[in-house]
């Protein structure tokens, strides 16, 4: 079998990971189905996963730390530990070149990690009043959205440290937050099923993103997981614990389709292809799937983890 080295900078530049309950990272040839690397993660379990830009290492987030593993050997441990976070990690992301990484927690802050520092604690805490579900970092690299158990979202001004928070619906919980590659649109995702959007916009005189309310789409009926724009930033894409994902037409919200499955159980993540046509899902029922978004199908199960598959990160090299 190859070796994710092959995988990842070889003739097939897929990386397909998968993590959850079962204290395990996956690895997964996309095209086949088949898992050709396993790493103990035997801490916790994992929240969530994210590849650096540069595509050398997978950032696995869980209870009180971060772990980084080598996507290019087969080293099984992590070469680079983050510790000294009191409760579960629930965001991990990174700057666009790799300078730092963010993180979001139930410690009810999000936190800066300078990655070129040999020092591993974090540099900034942003401390709200809390616990935080999810962080998204805006486009221009300058300011991240924090949603909180509260139903706030918190805009934070990196290169100022001004900050603001709106709350789109009192006694709600912000599960997730995605903006479009093109800045223009940012959804949130709330525990009641709701799906907010608004459109983003900044003059030079503005000391933050302005959002400006769009629509509110009536989800899913049952708790809302995430939200996702597709790279080409048509759709928009929701799961939830109602076992769904729900298509969007960024052009109007309209649904465009419904991606579900008998055995199909909570929908903890997802993410598009680069070219936006196929979608990957992380369900409770120890799988993951590959969806043509245009067909509503299964192309592809991923079958193996012993326990909920609660986060995924997919690369496939293509750019839309």
């Amino acid at each position: 079998m190859p070796t994710v080295g092959a995988s990842s900078t070889g003739s097939d530049p897929v990386i397909l990971a998968t993590a959850g309950y079962d204290h395990t990272i996956r690895f997964w040839q996309a095209h086949s189905g088949i898992c050709h690397r396993t790493l103990q993660h035997p801490d916790s379990q994992v929240n969530c996963l994210q590849i650096t830009p540069d595509r050398q290492l997978l950032a696995a987030a869980g209870y009180q730390h971060i772990r980084m593993y080598d996507l290019n050997t087969n080293n099984p441990n992590p070469v680079v530990n983050y510790d000294g976070v009191s409760k579960n990690v629930t965001a991990v992301g990174f700057h666009e070149d790799g300078k730092w990484m963010f993180t979001g927690g139930e410690d009810s802050s999000a936190r800066i990690w300078d990655l070129r520092s040999r020092n591993l604690q974090c540099q900034r805490i942003f401390q709200v009043s809390a616990p935080v579900n999810c962080v998204c970092l805006h486009p221009n690299q300058g300011e991240l959205f924090v949603g909180d158990q509260s139903g706030a979202i918190h805009i934070w001004d990196l290169k100022t440290d001004h900050n603001e928070q709106l709350i789109p619906e009192p006694d709600s919980s912000i599960q997730h937050i995605s903006i479009d590659p093109e800045a223009s649109l940012l959804a949130a995702i709330n525990n009641k099923g709701n799906c907010y959007i608004w459109t983003l916009s900044r003059t030079k005189t503005e000391r933050l993103s302005q959002l400006h309310p769009k629509t509110k789409i009536p989800a899913h009926k049952k708790y809302g997981l995430k939200c996702k724009f597709s790279p080409d930033c048509t759709l928009l894409a929701t799961t939830s614990a109602d076992q769904t994902v729900n298509i969007w037409r960024t052009a109007d919200f309209s649904l465009k389709t419904t991606l579900t499955d008998s055995t199909q159980r909570w929908v903890w993540d997802c993410a598009f292809s680069g070219d936006s046509h196929y979608l990957v899902t992380a369900s409770s029922d120890n799988k993951a799937r590959l969806w043509s978004v245009e067909q509503a199908e299964i192309k592809r199960e991923y079958s193996g983890h012993q326990k909920a598959v609660t986060a995924l990160a997919f690369h496939d090299g293509i750019t839309a």
